[in-house]
């Protein structure tokens, strides 16, 4: 389900109340733990947590980097952590720290998604926003 909202509160306006439930969540850990340097915009189709230009320099498509987002689709609401990837190891972690706070770990190559609000850990997200600085994610971006 990609929005073609363009401003964050329209975004909003169109999910459930559930939907809307998990993204306020997901909103409030991001904001809470995300190092400072990132804009949060409308960006992809989804709240997106973007490097601007004026710190990365150019990239390979002309878009700011995209650090995280959060994204409802039809059945679940994507959290989007590409951060994961400044090291190797790092998704790993982030697994297995998900996996052992007793909560259903359902992810793709980036993507956590999240099907009920009682479904988030906290303590794993939060460690996995606050890993990376934005001098290494622009680095690692350009390897």
């Amino acid at each position: 389900m990609r929005s073609e909202a363009t401003h964050i509160d329209d975004y909003l306006a169109e999910l459930s109340a559930e939907q809307r439930d998990i993204v306020a969540s997901l909103r409030h850990l991001v904001h809470a733990h995300l190092p400072q340097g990132w804009d949060e915009t409308m960006n992809w189709g989804m709240i997106s947590y973007d490097i601007p230009l004026e710190k990365s320099g150019k990239t390979y498509n002309g878009k700011p980097l995209m650090f995280a987002a959060i994204g409802a689709q039809k059945h679940h609401v994507g959290l989007y952590l590409c951060g994961l990837y400044c090291k190797a190891d790092r998704k790993a972690a982030f697994e297995a720290a998900y996996t052992a706070s007793g909560r259903k770990l359902d992810m793709g190559k980036s993507c956590l998604r999240i099907r009920h609000k009682d479904q988030i850990d906290p303590d794993s997200i939060a460690q996995a926003l606050s890993a990376v600085t934005v001098e290494e994610f622009i680095e690692a971006s350009r390897r």
